[in-house]
C-alpha cells in the first residue's frame, strides 16, 4: 500500500485538495483494502460492491458518508490504478436532508454564559458571531481580524476560498478583553494551541468542539447534541429572521450555490409563520357546537 498510498497522495495534491478531504480519501482506501485483507489494486467492482453494502448494512453509515468514501474509492480507481469506473453498477446512494438543530438567541446566551473557561467563551462568541467554520475559526489569524473596516478575513475556507464576515462590535470587545488577559501575546495565531495558549500552532478544532460540550452541559441543553456547526447554523437562521436576505447569508457563510442556503427558509420562524395554515380558513362548527347538533 505504501507505492500505491503515494502515488495517491500526489495525484490529490495536484489537484490542490483540502488536507481533510485528502486525509479522509486515503483513509477510506486503507480501510477499504483492509476489509478484504488484500492490496486495493487487487480488488474490483465486485468488492466495491459487497464494501457499499457493508457501510449500510454492518456499519450504519449515514447516505452522505457513504456517497464520500465512494468518490474516494472512485479517485483511487481512475485517477491511480487508471480504469474506468461504471456508475451504473456503483450507484450512489440517495441524499437525505435532515433539518439541523437551531437554538432560539436565549439559549445561544446561556450557551455562550456556561463557558467553562473563558478561552471556551471567546470561541463560542466568535464561532456564533463569525457563522464561521471551526476550522476557519481555529486558522484565524491576528491579521485577520479587521477593526478598521470592522470585518474579519476567512482564508482558504471550504473550497480554498477567501470571504469577508462582519466584525461584531460586541466581538470586538471580548477579543481585546481576551487578548489583555493572555501572558504572552501571539504574533500569528488569534487562538494558539497548548494549555496556555502560546504555541506557535493553532488551537485544534478539537477544542472548540470540546468548548460547545461542556457549554451545553453546563447550560441544561446536553439533549440537543450541540456542536460548533449549530451556532453556523444558529448564526444564518437569526440573520434571516432579523430580515437578512440568503443572497447576503450565502456570501457570508461562503456557501458555492444558493440552494445550500435555502434550508435556513425552514428553520427561520419568521418564514414558517408568515403564512397560516389553510385549517384557519375553513367554516367548521366549533367542538361543542357539533355536540350539541348531535
Amino acid at each position: 500500500m505504501t507505492h500505491l498510498r503515494q502515488i495517491m497522495l500526489e495525484e490529490l495534491e495536484r489537484r490542490n485538495y483540502a488536507q481533510s478531504t485528502i486525509h479522509a480519501y486515503i483513509r477510506t482506501v486503507e480501510h477499504y483494502s483492509r476489509h478484504f485483507h488484500r492490496s486495493p489494486d487487487q480488488l474490483g467492482p465486485e468488492h466495491i460492491r459487497q464494501y457499499q453494502a457493508a457501510m449500510f448494512r454492518e456499519w450504519k453509515l449515514a447516505p452522505n458518508t457513504v456517497t464520500q468514501k465512494l468518490a474516494a474509492l472512485r479517485f483511487f480507481y481512475v485517477q491511480v490504478l487508471k480504469r474506468g469506473w461504471s456508475v451504473a453498477e456503483t450507484p450512489y446512494p440517495k441524499k437525505v436532508l435532515h433539518l439541523p438543530e437551531i437554538l432560539s438567541q436565549e439559549e445561544v446566551a446561556r450557551l455562550i454564559d456556561a463557558a467553562e473557561f473563558s478561552f471556551h467563551r471567546i470561541l463560542l462568541m466568535t464561532l456564533y458571531a463569525t457563522g464561521a467554520r471551526r476550522a476557519e475559526v481555529a486558522h484565524l489569524k491576528i491579521g485577520d481580524i479587521d477593526s478598521q473596516r470592522m470585518v474579519i478575513h476567512i482564508r482558504g475556507g471550504k473550497g480554498r476560498k477567501d470571504r469577508d464576515v462582519m466584525l461584531s462590535p460586541k466581538l470586538l470587545d471580548a477579543l481585546r478583553v481576551y487578548w489583555r488577559g493572555l501572558r504572552h501575546k501571539p504574533t500569528n495565531w488569534l487562538f494558539p494551541g497548548n494549555r496556555w495558549h502560546t504555541a506557535s500552532y493553532p488551537v485544534t478544532t478539537k477544542v472548540l468542539w470540546t468548548a460547545c460540550q461542556n457549554a451545553a452541559e453546563r447550560a441544561g441543553l446536553a439533549q440537543k447534541h450541540i456542536h460548533p456547526h449549530t451556532l453556523r447554523h444558529c448564526f444564518a437562521t437569526h440573520l434571516l429572521e432579523a430580515g437578512a436576505d440568503l443572497r447576503t447569508i450565502q456570501m457570508l457563510l461562503g456557501h458555492r450555490d444558493l440552494e445550500e442556503t435555502t434550508i435556513y427558509l425552514h428553520l427561520s420562524r419568521r418564514h414558517l409563520s408568515a403564512t397560516g395554515s389553510p385549517l384557519d380558513t375553513l367554516a367548521i362548527r366549533e367542538q361543542g357546537e357539533q355536540t350539541q347538533s348531535a
